[in-house]
């Protein structure tokens, strides 16, 4: 890495969820690194920057000022426009460039050992499950993470999305919606699930059967078609799943036991007959999926399954994955969610209608352009997960500028709601559903915030808490 250390970079957008914990590597690891952030500027979660500033971090405002000399290597998302004023004056200087998947790539693939976990949902917390089994075991991973792992999170760490490690494991979820997943060389591949999301369903085909491909071993969930069916395409396979009687890795039939907040059952490895008791702090069907992921994931880089089901008993899970951020003192429960395409928020709703209770799920839709894309599937999500005496609330979509065409928003997916069945009601503010989500509350209710890109949802969820008392 040390040819990495040897210079100064500037990240534009260092407050985002791909590009902080990147920052952290590579200061973790002696670089000098310097950036700016809209959100730094506009005044969103000012302790995420005030946190980055303690920890050496020089922040800019999003002027270009931050852009001294042509020594420095520009780090930006392919997203960003070439009119941003960084771009414009890193142009002017002749800076080197580099997009956040190419960094990422860079690191990832010069670690000895390489863990990409791929898959449209999941990612995140297979990631964290994965590097936690690492760190647990012994091999004092790196992990790179899009959410905040809270096993690692801490006073002096809030926002703990990367861990710097020098065991030479680099654990990384590997994002396949610009189609970087190619740039990567894992040594173990896992991939969970395939389903629409970003791109076409033949383009992820193409992409994630490359990505089996190039891994010495490959992670697959056989309860996923898609997945299975790329099997083919992997030199070498630990197969995993829950209902899968062919999978390697499995549950015992009948040991699966969910609670509000927990989940246990018994792993099964079919290939030596023995059986593992695993106790997760996490509920739902979907973490275990996420678990067994990770566990067969361990398993093809080495590691004991009795090893690894027991790591997993203490990890905690991931800021806004289905983050119970406290209960009312008349039995109100307020949950932070990552939930925003039709996977993740059918996960996150059918945990929640696991156990009693109504449901108010608060959904701000994460930008203009998915929302036309996945509207509709978004939509029969709801329709289908909640029952005749739940309640969707939408608002507008999250806007950071820009010249996205908002002609189609929430009130096409309210409406679309409510043609399949479902019960939902648009109001354009999140303040506006706020005040009718006070109005409608009621002893033993459980209401959900989901959303994505954007910060501010957790600090609303704990106000929300708040106004319920």
């Amino acid at each position: 890495m040390t040819d990495l250390t040897s210079h100064p970079w500037f990240f534009c957008g260092i407050g985002g969820s791909g590009m902080l914990p990147l920052a952290l590597i590579l200061r973790g690891a002696g670089a000098e690194v310097a950036g700016s952030d809209r959100s730094r500027d506009q005044g969103r979660t000012p302790e995420k920057f005030v946190w980055l500033e303690s920890l050496g971090f020089a922040l800019h405002p999003q002027d270009g000022s931050g852009i001294v000399s042509a020594d420095q290597t520009l780090v930006a998302s392919a997203a960003v426009e070439d009119t941003v004023p960084e771009m414009v004056r890193a142009k002017a200087l002749d800076c080197p460039r580099m997009s956040r998947a190419e960094l990422l790539a860079t690191l990832f693939n010069a670690a000895g050992s390489r863990i990409a976990i791929g898959g449209t949902s999941g990612k995140s917390t297979v990631t964290g499950m994965a590097g936690w089994i690492m760190d647990q075991a012994g091999r004092d991973p790196t992990i790179m993470n899009g959410a905040v792992m809270k096993n690692y999170a801490a006073p002096d760490a809030p926002f703990a999305s990367a861990r710097v490690g020098t065991g030479g494991v680099f654990v990384s979820e590997v994002d396949e919606s610009d189609g970087s997943i190619a740039l990567y060389r894992p040594t173990v591949a896992v991939l969970g699930n395939v389903s629409l999301d970003h791109k076409s369903m033949a383009e992820l085909r193409d992409l994630f059967g490359d990505f089996l491909g190039r891994a010495d071993v490959a992670a697959i969930n056989l309860d996923d078609p898609e997945v299975a069916a790329l099997a083919p395409r992997a030199k070498a396979v630990v197969s995993f799943g829950i209902e899968s009687a062919e999978a390697m890795i499995g549950v015992v039939p009948g040991s699966i036991i969910e609670g509000p907040t927990s989940l246990s059952a018994t792993i099964e490895d079919r290939r030596d007959g023995s059986h593992h008791l695993l106790a997760l702090l996490v509920p739902g069907r979907h973490n275990l999926a996420n678990s067994l992921a990770a566990l067969s994931a361990c398993c093809a880089a080495s590691i004991p399954l009795s090893t690894a089901v027991h790591a997993l008993g203490s990890f905690v899970g991931l800021a806004r994955r289905f983050d119970v951020v406290g209960t009312s003192r008349s039995n109100i429960t307020v949950i932070d969610d990552f939930g925003h395409n039709p996977d993740k928020v059918a996960a996150t709703l059918k945990t929640l209608k696991t156990h009693p209770g109504r449901v108010i799920a608060l959904f701000q839709p994460h930008g203009y352009g998915p929302l036309r894309q996945m509207g509709a599937e978004l939509a029969q999500t709801f329709a289908r997960e909640l029952g005749p005496g739940d309640l969707t609330l939408l608002c507008d979509p999250v806007y950071f500028g820009g010249t996205v065409d908002q002609s189609e928003g929430s009130e096409r997916i309210v409406r679309l709601i409510s043609e399949a069945g479902g019960k939902a009601e648009y109001s354009p503010s999140r303040e506006d559903c706020a005040t009718r989500i006070i109005e409608l509350a009621r002893p033993g209710d459980r209401i959900v915030i989901m959303g994505a890109r954007d910060d501010t949802l957790s600090m609303f969820a704990r106000e929300l808490l708040g106004r319920l008392g």
